[in-house]
Order: C-alpha cells, then sequence, then structure tokens
C-alpha cells in the first residue's frame, strides 16, 4: 500500500495547535474542578470526535473536498436558518442540542464558506486573476459571503459574524482585487459605522458602553471586564498556581471556561504561560499565511489565507477583549477555550492548512 511522503507538510502548524490544545486543557481541568470537570470531559469527547475529521482533512485532496463545496455551503446556509427556529440560550439562537452535546452551525460554516469563496474565485478568475475587479463578479464573491453573516447576525453572534468578515477579506485582498475597491470599502465603512451604531440593539450598545467605561456599572455590565482585569493582573509573572486562582476558583470570573478562558490562565498561570500563548499564536498565524504563500494553486491560497483571517480576529479579539482593549463580544480562543463545535471546526481547519502544505509540491508516493 503506496503512503504519501510527509515531507512538505508544515510542522510548524501542527505543533502550534497541539500546544495551544495542550495549555487549554489544563486549563479548563482547573477551571471546571467546581463543576466535576464537565466542560473538560466534553472537550475530550469533542476532541476525539474531531481527530477522524481532522485526518480526512490532511488525507483527501483539497481539489476533490472543493468539489462538494457548493452542497456543503448550501447545506451550511439551510442549518443557518433551521437554528433561528430553535429556543434561544443566552439570548441567541445559535445551537442545536444533540444529546449532551450542543453544536453551533456558524462555526463549521465558516469552512463551508472559505471553501466556497476559493471554488467560486477559481471559476470566476479562469481568465486570469484580474478578472475579479468585474464588478459583477465581485458581487457575487461578496454575497456568498454575505450570506451566512447576515443569518449570523439575526441569531444574533455579532462577534462569529465579524470572523466571517475577516476571512472575506483576507481572501480578497490576496484575490488581486483593484485599490479602488479596498478604498471604496474603507469609505463605506467610515460612512455605515455611525448608522449601525445609532441602530444596534441594547445589549450591543451596553457592550460598547461598557468597553468604553466598566467602571459606569462595576456591579453590572461592567463586571466580566472589570473582574477579568483583576485576574490577569493577580497572575503577575508565573501565576497564582493551577487551582488557586480567586477570581477563578471563586466564581467571580464568568464565564470562565470560554469568553474569559485566558484571564483564568493569566491568574493561575501567569504572565509566562499568557504571553507564549500570544507568541504561538502569532508563529500560528504567520506560517499558515506562509502556507498560503507557498501553495501549488489559488484554490489552496485562498483557503489557507481564509483561515488565517479567522484564526487572526479570534485571537485578537479574545485576548483583546479580556484586557479591555476591544469591546466583549463572546468570541473564543481557538484550542484553548471549551467550545465543542468551535474545536472541530478549528481542527479541520488546520488539516485542511496542512493539506495545502503537504501539497505544495508535485505529489510524492514511497511502497
Amino acid at each position: 500500500m503506496r503512503k504519501k511522503l510527509l515531507k512538505n507538510l508544515d510542522w510548524g502548524v501542527l505543533i502550534c495547535t497541539i500546544l495551544l490544545f495542550g495549555v487549554g486543557l489544563v486549563a479548563l481541568f482547573s477551571t471546571t474542578q467546581n463543576s466535576e470537570y464537565d466542560e473538560f470531559i466534553k472537550q475530550l469527547q469533542w476532541f476525539a470526535l474531531s481527530i477522524p475529521f481532522f485526518v480526512l482533512a490532511v488525507v483527501i485532496d483539497y481539489d476533490k473536498i472543493l468539489k462538494i463545496a457548493p452542497a456543503f455551503y448550501g447545506v451550511c446556509i439551510f442549518l443557518l436558518i433551521l437554528v433561528l427556529f430553535t429556543a434561544p440560550i443566552s439570548g441567541a439562537r445559535s445551537w442545536f442540542n444533540v444529546g449532551n452535546l450542543s453544536f453551533q452551525p456558524s462555526e463549521v460554516s465558516k469552512i463551508a464558506t472559505i471553501l466556497f469563496m476559493a471554488y467560486s474565485l477559481n471559476l470566476l478568475q479562469a481568465k486570469g486573476k484580474k478578472e475579479i475587479n468585474k464588478f459583477y463578479k465581485l458581487f457575487i464573491v461578496l454575497f456568498i459571503a454575505s450570506l451566512p453573516i447576515a443569518l449570523i447576525m439575526i441569531e444574533p453572534d455579532f462577534g462569529t459574524a465579524t470572523a466571517y468578515i475577516f476571512a472575506t477579506i483576507f481572501v480578497l485582498f490576496t484575490s488581486g482585487i483593484n485599490k479602488k475597491y479596498i478604498v471604496a470599502a474603507i469609505l463605506l465603512v467610515a460612512i455605515l459605522v455611525p448608522v449601525i451604531y445609532v441602530n444596534l440593539p441594547a445589549h450591543a450598545l451596553s457592550r460598547i458602553d461598557v468597553y468604553l467605561h466598566p467602571e459606569k456599572d462595576p456591579r453590572g455590565a461592567g463586571y466580566n471586564i472589570m473582574q477579568s482585569k483583576l485576574a490577569i493582573g493577580a497572575g503577575q509573572i508565573f501565576g497564582m498556581g493551577l487551582l488557586q486562582g480567586n477570581q477563578t476558583q471563586l466564581g467571580y470570573l464568568h464565564p470562565k471556561t470560554t469568553d474569559f478562558i485566558f484571564s483564568a490562565i493569566g491568574e493561575e498561570m501567569g504572565f509566562v504561560v499568557s504571553a507564549s500563548i500570544i507568541i504561538l499564536y502569532v508563529i500560528l498565524i504567520t506560517r499558515i499565511i506562509y502556507v498560503a504563500k507557498t501553495a501549488k494553486d489559488s484554490l489552496g491560497s485562498y483557503i489557507a489565507i481564509g483561515i488565517a483571517g479567522v484564526f487572526c480576529f479570534h485571537m485578537l479579539e479574545n485576548i483583546g477583549m479580556t484586557i479591555g482593549v476591544l469591546p466583549i463580544t463572546g468570541v473564543p480562543l481557538p484550542f484553548v477555550s471549551y467550545g465543542g463545535s468551535s474545536l472541530l471546526t478549528n481542527f479541520i481547519c488546520v488539516g485542511l492548512v496542512l493539506n495545502i502544505s503537504a501539497r505544495r509540491q508535485k505529489a510524492i508516493f514511497i511502497e
């Protein structure tokens, strides 16, 4: 039986992923001791479920995977519509309950959207990369990205929707889009931001106000961010020790396993581990961008750069909100925060990146 030689595989991406997931498991073990390690155990279950999908994402040539991109995208759009009819959880209709596990279709839909954008761009640019600058072709790509974004905002989940926007920007920037469209987009954003701001729902406005002035409501809307800062500051250089964090273990930090897992790490493991996490993310994203640059074709480049955009946003937003420099949006930290559908999606994304890196040169086989 023939086996593919893995000499082109980007091991840096895989190593960073394993290290981040390992730190996440340690943090989850510590933060869930008061709940009989319920979420820690569920995270291990989701990891076991993620492994076969990860392996498939690595070994099946991404050219073949892209053939099902339109159908995959269609199924995900259907799920995003269907989830709007479920019972709200924490004010949002974002989850399907499957047994004792919850599944968030907006996470997996990131992969479908990136794959379908890459698939469509490849067709639209059959005569050359400059074809994307024809308005109707650019509109098609923007529509593909906008449909899931609109559905996710209806849930509402503005943080996840923004991750799609980042992925779209990264992909379009790589596609050879004309600067005039970039300038027009910047002007449009400058015009729309004030309009969107005055029409935001009350909970979104509250989050922005808390971001700007958390001390106005220290026991209400500003409570979480102030506790997060206290936790990170208390950790100092080496942390208070696992299972020893005051804010983490006494219930002041919430939700400590998802949105504020970085705060718990900062308190119990200190600056050294927190800074190491940031460095690992920088290396991971940099390596993924390198894979995009060295991909054998535009298809691989678009997929990898879209995934880099998603990881970049999640890292910046989650860490930024825990230290008070960005508004709180409920965005998980990839591989570190608790979240089954997020973990599954992230491992599939890494699998696709490794798939693309392994095929940077002509496939080599050994007996």
